[in-house]
């Protein structure tokens, strides 16, 4: 049985075929520095749970949904490069 694949198909690699490995090693990361850092400030466990899904969670969820699953580090990467060198201009007409 042979299969055909078009040209124009990207083949990417992803973890139980959801998340791109690239992904994956940017979210266990951000996981593990949010997790030293709440557990190395606060002491209460529910302040401290509370407080790691706040910063957490956000991540993970737009690294599974994604804007048409793109990469979450080209987003990250695009919002950067905009903020360093932002071109929008905003023009005002006036009609007398």
């Amino acid at each position: 049985m042979k299969f055909i694949f078009p040209q124009n198909y990207s083949f990417k690699n992803k973890f139980l075929g959801i998340i791109d490995y690239s992904s994956l090693i940017f979210i266990i990361s951000w996981g593990l520095i949010v997790f030293l850092f709440v557990h190395s400030l606060i002491e209460n466990i529910n302040v401290k749970i509370f407080t790691f899904i706040i910063f957490f969670l956000p991540i993970l969820l737009f690294s599974i949904i994604g804007f048409n699953h793109e990469n979450i580090i080209y987003i990250f990467f695009y919002i950067f490069k905009y903020f360093k060198n932002n071109k929008l201009y905003l023009y005002s007409k006036n009609n007398k």
